[in-house]
């Protein structure tokens, strides 16, 4: 009996560049959880503090940002992973320069909130 061999997939012919835009995606959704877990701890340090009404407001501001911040890198991830992919096996592909810049504007943004808040508690 003759083994037939699998028949080669669209996919299958650029195994490397889909491994690699798998590898990028998973990379931002552990910045997501990075970015979700920083928020909650911060909360969380902070309401153990003594503290007044303003800082609260302000941490909780923070720590909302960072969430919806995280969920943006998770949808806009999770979109640029499936326009790649299609890309990839069109030999059309195309870096995404607006989804690198805006996901790096929040978080410049994010950071930014956290180090003035850190250094305003000094």
């Amino acid at each position: 009996m003759k083994e037939e061999r699998p028949k080669q997939t669209e996919d299958s012919k650029y195994i490397q560049q889909h491994l690699a835009n798998e590898r990028t995606f998973l990379a931002w959704i552990r910045t997501s959880i990075a970015i979700i877990g920083i928020a909650f701890l911060m909360i969380n340090l902070h309401e153990k503090s003594t503290s007044n009404a303003l800082s609260t407001a302000i941490v909780q501001l923070i720590g909302a940002l960072a969430v919806v911040i995280s969920l943006c890198t998770i949808v806009f991830s999770t979109i640029s992973y499936v326009m790649k992919t299609k890309q990839i096996n069109e030999q059309t592909f195309r870096p995404s320069r607006s989804l690198i810049w805006f996901l790096a504007s929040l978080l410049l943004l994010i950071t930014g909130l956290f180090g003035y808040y850190f250094f305003t508690l000094l």
